[in-house]
């Protein structure tokens, strides 16, 4: 039997490569009939960083700032995420009615991404490759290819295009 792809989980940062796997998963569920799930991942600030931060602000105000500004983050690029599923398909405007959810989530990307999958039933994932030479890799990681390697499900990695 054939896989039938009926959740798509499109794993984006907005970078120009994510634009590009974005049209590659409305393709993929324009055949299947399937819903996409939109996900931008806001990343933990580095422990390090977190706590030089912090002792450069009056005691407690570091969490006290994040509390009242996390949400309104949040709400921005959720709706930037909006619009540019809107820009992308405006020449398509039935695809928007494919658009299932759009969530903005703070943590690891890795297990952000993951945990959205299995929350959401998700049938593969689809996700952008930023194309990084040997040494960055190396150093590095990438989020694309940990997820290719941690995932109980298919994940379509579009590279850059020429």
């Amino acid at each position: 039997m054939l896989p039938n792809y009926s959740n798509i989980l499109v794993a984006t940062d907005l970078s120009q490569n994510s634009v590009h796997a974005f049209k590659h998963a409305v393709m993929m569920a324009r055949r299947n009939q399937a819903k996409i799930h939109l996900l931008h991942v806001v990343p933990e600030v580095d422990a390090s960083m977190r706590a030089y931060i912090s002792a450069m602000m009056v005691k407690g105000s570091l969490d006290k700032f994040e509390a009242q500004h996390e949400e309104e983050a949040r709400q921005e690029i959720q709706k930037r995420l909006k619009k540019f599923a809107e820009d992308e398909l405006a020449d398509h405007p039935e695809d928007l009615q494919r658009i299932a959810s759009i969530e903005v989530s703070h943590g690891h990307p890795v297990a952000k991404i993951l945990q959205v999958a299995d929350q959401n039933k998700i049938d593969v994932i689809v996700m952008g490759s930023h194309g990084k030479g040997a040494i960055e890799h190396a150093f590095l990681g990438s989020t694309t290819e940990k997820v290719l390697r941690k995932s109980k499900r298919p994940v379509f990695v579009i590279p850059l295009p020429d």
